[in-house]
């Protein structure tokens, strides 16, 4: 059991921004689709959404549970490029071990159930098929 206390936005004004980013947020993505549904120039329904993004992440860099927000987002973003990611062959061997292991899984299961209906329903009830 982890017994880390959970930190909430403690300032009022923190957790006005807070909602305010995430309207800017909703606002740009609608502004997006509304635009695009007009048939309006693909720049200007991008920037709609552009600028509903960047009017939020200013938002949150204003408040203390934003900058620690996006702060954890730079580590998430440099921690995923220390991943070692598979070699093309390594990709498909594995691949083809899963679904080797798969079909196996599949016949066993299938095995498994026809020779129980034959002892419930032949062997035990008498049911003949």
């Amino acid at each position: 059991m982890s017994n880390q206390s959970v930190q909430t936005v403690g300032n009022p004004g923190d957790k006005l921004k807070v909602v305010l980013a995430v309207v800017a947020t909703i606002a740009g993505v609608v502004g997006f689709f509304i635009l695009k549904g007009q048939n309006k120039p693909a720049l200007v329904a991008a920037g709609a959404l552009v600028a509903g993004l960047a009017f939020a992440v200013l938002l949150l860099w204003t408040s203390t549970s934003g900058r620690e927000f996006l702060g954890f987002a730079k580590e998430a973003v440099r921690e995923t490029k220390k991943v070692v990611w598979p070699t093309r062959k390594e990709a498909t061997q594995i691949t083809g071990i899963v679904f080797a292991f798969v079909l196996m899984m599949a016949i066993f299961l299938w095995g498994t159930d026809k020779i129980l209906e034959f002892v419930l329903y032949d062997v035990i009830l008498g049911w003949k098929q």
